[in-house]
């Protein structure tokens, strides 16, 4: 398909503000999907192309947080590749589950987000000890969180931050970190599957890739300077965006 040339230009400013938003909260999806599919980009080519641009989005948050040693690869691989085995096993399935019936998971993920950051006091800080150690939360945890994503995928980044301080005791800013890390294995992971099915535009990907890289590189600089608790309230309101764009959706 063929787009002109300020459509294309429209995308990549969306996509470099949806990567900037998608480092600090996650919900870059809410702005850059439906940009795809007003463009006129059809549905399932939508959602490949969505995981293209922002695997490289992900990607470039990813090599910043590692290469400013804010995470320790060490301490991800492991967690990366668990992240893509169970984002690979979500993207299957859904080519081949009536995604219609399976729809209500979304917005009830996207409500337990908000209200846990909205209501809980001192969600943005860890409880002081872990709830699940390092091994059955990398073999579980993160597997699952991945086959949403490879299925679904709105809410993510925040579902990994959430899981990183109730469960591993990290803080808001090494979670959300961390999250980055395990978002870009399950949007990899999900990008091969869409491609290998052919559900992609690559021509639009490539746009919106220039526009991820950038929105994602000054998203994380800014985040190891943001206070958690502003954290706190952009995962809310992006959340509560997401689930207000997919009810009317």
């Amino acid at each position: 398909m063929e787009l002109t040339w300020h459509a294309l230009a429209l995308l990549a400013v969306v996509a470099l503000v949806a990567g900037f938003l998608d480092t600090l909260a996650g919900g870059g999806g809410l702005l850059t999907l439906p940009a795809l599919l007003l463009a006129g980009v059809p549905p399932l080519a939508a959602l490949g192309t969505n995981k293209l641009q922002g695997s490289f989005g992900t990607g470039m948050a990813t090599w910043q947080v590692l290469r400013r040693r804010r995470v320790r690869w060490a301490d991800a691989r492991w967690p990366m590749l668990w992240a893509f085995l169970g984002s690979a096993a979500g993207s299957v399935l859904i080519q081949f589950v009536h995604a219609d019936d399976l729809r209500v998971i979304i917005p009830v993920v996207l409500a337990c987000i908000a209200a846990y950051f909205a209501f809980v006091p001192k969600a943005h800080e860890p409880p002081g000890h872990e709830r699940l150690t390092a091994a059955p939360y990398e073999a579980s945890v993160v597997p699952a969180i991945g086959a949403y994503d490879g299925a679904f995928g709105p809410g993510t980044g925040s579902l990994f931050a959430v899981a990183g301080v109730t469960l591993r005791n990290y803080d808001l800013v090494r979670s959300t970190a961390a999250a980055k890390t395990l978002n870009f294995a399950t949007n990899v992971a999900s990008l091969l599957v869409f491609a290998l099915a052919g559900k992609m535009v690559w021509a639009v990907g490539a746009v919106m890739i220039a526009g991820q890289l950038v929105g994602a590189y000054a998203g994380s600089h800014v985040l190891f300077r943001v206070k958690p608790i502003v954290l706190r309230v952009l995962i809310v309101v992006m959340s509560v965006g997401m689930l207000a764009r997919y009810l009317m959706g």
